[in-house]
């Protein structure tokens, strides 16, 4: 543990190496003068106070004197902590702000395969109190490393003192050692538990706030409340364990140095009833003891903090060293501004921790220009088609292609300037409509209406309090459903793409505000094409090529009547979508009635 705590406060320093240099030098300053305290008391004891006893005076010059030596002892040990503690932080917190962003660059460039097998609340976590696990040791350790050169003076001042009576004090040092490891060995398992468990409670915490309609929905409020007290519970005893631990060694740990110091205090002064010192000495290695004291606690907290260290170390490092990364080319695509044609050939494709392929074999090809929907039941791999598309997941084999270059030839940011995907689950920024719909970038408001008004989201942005200005909350919360989808629909009609994949984004929706929708992409698609992933008949009406997927198989594809003449699965699905769509309207009929 110790040996790979060292590797990375090794690391640490490395990275900061001006912060910690600093650090150091001013802990150095502030050791040089904590020992020149000791070395001051003896030597004014010497010079004046001893003197002063004997003649039973003081003269000016001696109080100037002692004032002088301690103002200059002082000032050096006032610059030290300012300079130790300033730039301790500085390191600390440069540290944890430069992780995080590598953390968080780690995440982006991370496929999608590798997030579904990790929890957002672990992720989280991993960011946040791994990284800052990570680096809280660099706080006491400049101080650890004045206390070492602390020692090494203070051990050459006693020698150069008193050789019987420096061993005797010295051998204060390997008790404090000795107590330090042990409380090590006990605190190392204890702190990685809770460390462990911080993680844990984080996770259960935000699978919980992000359930949050679904467990006030379905009535789970007690049974979260009581899944997310079990792991705070297990958390508290954890940290009562710590508690417990620290507070069994630190008395002792700070009883060793005072112990010397009265073993010092009383060999001493029997070495001065011999005449072999005289009080000067033994005051200033008594005071030198006592001022070791606290400082030598700076190595006990270190030790301390060595095993959150290597715990968050370890974490955050499973997340930069993570497998998975998306490899990219040096290709460019064509520079045109027509529409852009897509094909998956032979693709097969298989989720993490699955067996079978979730996608087998799939070929299809969109023309440019062209409308392709995507029909299938339930878990026949169509929203993963669209992923493999846009390249958000790399196929097991066979070649996905835009514009007939190979999708991992591709250079980084080729695919999402041309292509867009609007999603199932529609995400919404907390910032305002316009924020939303441009993602920050510089845009003009009537491009922006624009994009809107094709999405059939115009006549409800400008009823809101401050239009395009207006903030919409975390994930949308102050919009339906439906507003959301309109929303993120205009999002990708406002980037141009050359080609727009739709993945059932328009569910929410009204069947009217759908036919609106579909009307104004089929007058604003001159320069796009367009693969939608569809359930509704007016979607599917919409389109050039219709292809039925079942089981992760292309089963048939061309147009909607010949599919429904010659494919059973087809023709069954889509009049069953159209059953259940002419119900939900007729429940919305009545209700209007009613």
């Amino acid at each position: 543990m110790l040996r790979r705590g060292l590797r990375v406060i090794g690391s640490g320093m490395r990275d900061q190496p001006r912060s910690t240099s600093v650090a150091v030098l001013g802990s150095v300053l502030w050791a040089a003068a904590t020992v020149g305290n000791a070395w001051a008391i003896g030597f004014v004891t010497d010079r004046v106070i001893e003197p002063a006893f004997v003649s039973r005076s003081v003269t000016s010059g001696g109080l100037w004197l002692i004032f002088g030596v301690l103002v200059a002892i002082l000032l050096v040990n006032v610059v030290g902590v300012i300079l130790r503690r300033v730039w301790a932080t500085v390191a600390g917190f440069n540290l944890q702000a430069d992780y995080r962003r590598r953390v968080t660059r780690r995440y982006l460039r991370l496929p999608l395969s590798w997030h579904h097998a990790h929890p957002s609340g672990q992720l989280l976590s991993n960011a946040h109190a791994d990284i800052e696990a990570t680096w809280q040791v660099f706080n006491p350790l400049p101080m650890a490393i004045g206390v070492i050169v602390m020692l090494v003076i203070a051990g050459a001042m006693m020698l150069m003192g008193d050789p019987f009576l420096a061993l005797i004090g010295l051998l204060v040092f390997p008790g404090l050692f000795a107590a330090n490891v042990v409380f090590q060995r006990f605190m190392s398992p204890r702190i990685t538990l809770a460390q462990q468990l911080r993680a844990e409670v984080a996770e259960v915490a935000h699978e919980s706030f992000e359930a949050g309609m679904v467990v006030k929905a379905m009535g789970r409020e007690d049974e979260e409340t009581e899944r997310f007290r079990g792991k705070a519970y297990d958390l508290r005893d954890a940290l009562i364990r710590v508690g417990r631990t620290r507070g069994i060694f630190e008395p002792v740990i700070e009883a060793i140095p005072t112990l010397g110091t009265l073993a010092v205090l009383g060999v001493g002064t029997w070495q001065v009833s011999r005449g072999r010192l005289t009080a000067a000495d033994v005051v200033q290695m008594a005071y030198l003891f006592s001022l070791l004291a606290f400082p030598v606690r700076a190595l006990g907290w270190v030790l301390a903090e060595i095993p959150r260290s290597v715990v968050g170390w370890d974490r955050v490092q499973h997340v930069l060293r993570a497998e998975g990364s998306m490899p990219y080319g040096t290709a460019t695509l064509p520079e045109r501004d027509g529409p852009a044609a897509s094909s998956l050939e032979d693709v097969v494709y298989t989720h993490e921790g699955e067996e079978q392929p979730t996608i087998r074999g799939v070929t299809i090809d969109v023309a440019e220009g062209s409308t392709t929907a995507l029909v299938g039941p339930t878990g026949s791999g169509k929203t993963t088609l669209a992923n493999l598309a846009l390249r958000l997941v790399d196929a097991d084999s066979g070649s996905v292609r835009i514009d007939g270059v190979e999708a991992r030839d591709l250079a980084r940011g080729q695919i999402p300037a041309v292509a867009t995907l609007v999603a199932q689950q529609t995400f919404m920024f907390d910032d305002t409509v316009r924020g939303n719909v441009t993602l920050g970038a510089d845009s003009d408001d009537e491009s922006v209406w624009a994009a809107l008004r094709v999405a059939q989201g115009e006549d409800f942005v400008r009823a809101l309090p401050h239009g395009l200005d207006t903030v919409i909350g975390e994930r949308g919360g102050t919009l339906s459903g439906g507003q959301r989808q309109r929303i993120a629909l205009a999002r990708a009609i406002w980037r141009r793409p050359r080609l727009l994949v739709l993945d059932d984004a328009t569910s929410a929706v009204d069947p009217a505000v759908e036919q609106a929708i579909l009307a104004g992409l089929r007058a604003a698609r001159t320069g796009m094409t367009v693969a939608v992933v569809a359930y509704r008949m007016a979607t599917i009406l919409l389109a050039d090529q219709v292809v039925y997927i079942e089981h992760g198989r292309v089963v048939d594809r061309g147009s909607h009547d010949e599919l429904v003449a010659r494919c059973k699965g087809y023709a069954d699905l889509v009049t069953a979508y159209a059953r259940e769509a002419a119900q939900r309207d007729a429940v919305r009929t009545a209700g209007g009635a009613s």
